[in-house]
């Protein structure tokens, strides 16, 4: 789910970039500001870090004694990915195993739908291996699925989020049958 939030995080300017004009000033708070956003890639309570949308606050500048630099506490307003339990997304198959399929969501690349979550689907092996039902539905690599959120976990030392899914709704999987057809391919 996308979220709007609003973040007060410092951000340090070296000495060397200082400048008595305040708009050279501002800039370089700006351009700190989006380096380090875009750093930071993700956070454990608001998930996936999206884009600034509006920079609403620059507070006044505190000089670090030891090296001149200055820190500025800067509010602004971003968007954010994050998926929670019982949330319904849609996402697209980009690797099929005999266990089951993992899927991309938006900036999240770590998706699992697990074979027992895939209410009567049977893995077809074979050089492009996918899943298929009695009903001729297939779920194959690129393939678009609409699932439900089980659980998710962030995993700190990669600053990823992980999340496990089902499809145990035949909805789901008259849903994502139906995508794919809007896609061109044949299920």
């Amino acid at each position: 789910m996308f979220l709007k939030t609003q973040l007060t995080w410092n951000v340090l300017i070296p000495a060397e970039n200082l400048d008595a004009e305040g708009l050279v000033l501002q800039k370089a708070i700006l351009v700190r500001l989006l380096d380090d956003f875009a750093t930071k890639k993700t956070s454990k309570d608001i998930g996936y870090l999206l884009a600034i949308t509006t920079l609403d606050h620059i507070g006044e500048g505190i000089v670090r004694q030891h090296s001149g630099d200055l820190l500025f506490p800067v509010e602004f307003s971003c968007i954010t990915f994050k998926m929670f339990p019982g949330e319904v997304l849609e996402g697209v198959v980009h690797r099929i195993l005999k266990h089951g399929v993992f899927l991309r969501c938006g900036p999240q690349e770590i998706v699992y739908l697990s074979h027992l979550k895939m209410a009567d689907f049977q893995y077809v092996p074979g050089e492009n291996p996918f899943f298929r039902n009695e009903k001729s539905s297939k779920i194959e690599k690129g393939t678009v699925v609409r699932f439900e959120v089980l659980a998710e976990k962030y995993v700190e030392a990669e600053r990823e989020f992980q999340a496990v899914v089902s499809l145990e709704d035949s909805q789901s999987i008259k849903v994502a049958k139906n995508l794919k057809n809007l896609h061109g391919k044949s299920p």
